[in-house]
């Protein structure tokens, strides 16, 4: 199953649900665009790639920009359009390593956050959007990017992830590690009509990590403003010169 299906016939039914308060997580992320500097200089535009249901979408908006948000799953969008309110976005279903589309007028800021990355199909296509977001951001523009560093391989039980759960629903998150792909399976129990029912679907995740990312960027002409490590979880931020 590709990325996108499994999206639209599994994944984008709970996403919100599993990614938690929707308030929380963009306060979060406007926090730390603060904390980062990330505010509106000169086109004032940003492009969110894989936005989602929002989250970055409404903190950018929130810090400034003029947004054009980028999704390939139709009830995610449909959730990021019910929240536009007066702020200035434009919301288009499209797959993100088409970002090279989206570069008039010119971004200042381009980000993908969460673990939308490795859902590109190769370590090539991963290479291509970086060095794409590089062409077309403005001189002094930005790339933040986050994403799971896949390099170490968990073992055994290590690859049952409990995700969430409540009286109603458990995720459980299932990785098998190939050398540069990793399999994930969803498994979703639901508990409906008095009993509890399973829906699983699986999809392949390109294996990226730290270093390979970093490399690309690197090579692309990005300085490195920020590299952080917190739970595996990777964030970069790459400057143009």
């Amino acid at each position: 199953m590709t990325v996108k299906e499994h999206y639209d016939n599994h994944l984008g039914n709970f996403y919100s649900w599993y990614t938690g308060d929707f308030e929380k997580n963009k306060d979060s992320f406007k926090a730390f665009g603060l904390d980062n500097d990330i505010k509106p200089v000169d086109s004032k535009y940003a492009i969110d790639l894989g936005a989602g249901n929002g989250i970055q979408t409404i903190a950018l908006a929130d810090l400034g920009f003029k947004v054009k948000a980028i999704d390939f799953n139709s009830q995610l969008i449909a959730e990021l359009k019910s929240r536009i309110d007066n702020y200035s976005i434009e919301v288009f279903n499209d797959d993100i390593k088409f970002v090279n589309k989206y570069s008039q007028p010119q971004p200042e800021l381009i980000v993908c956050c969460g673990d939308t990355l490795p859902h590109l199909a190769s370590f090539a296509e991963v290479q291509k959007l970086i060095k794409d977001s590089f062409d077309i951001l403005s001189p002094n523009g930005r790339l933040i990017l986050t994403f799971r560093d896949y390099s170490i391989a968990l073992e055994d039980t290590d690859r049952f992830i409990p995700v969430k759960s409540d009286s109603q629903r458990i995720l459980t998150c299932f990785i098998e590690y190939f050398t540069d792909k990793l399999r994930v399976t969803d498994l979703l129990h639901e508990f409906e009509n008095d009993k509890w029912n399973q829906k699983v679907s699986s999809y392949y995740k390109t294996r990226i990590s730290r270093e390979l990312v970093l490399g690309f960027i690197r090579d692309t002409g990005f300085k490195i403003s920020l590299d952080n490590i917190a739970n595996r979880m990777i964030t970069i931020i790459g400057r143009k010169n």
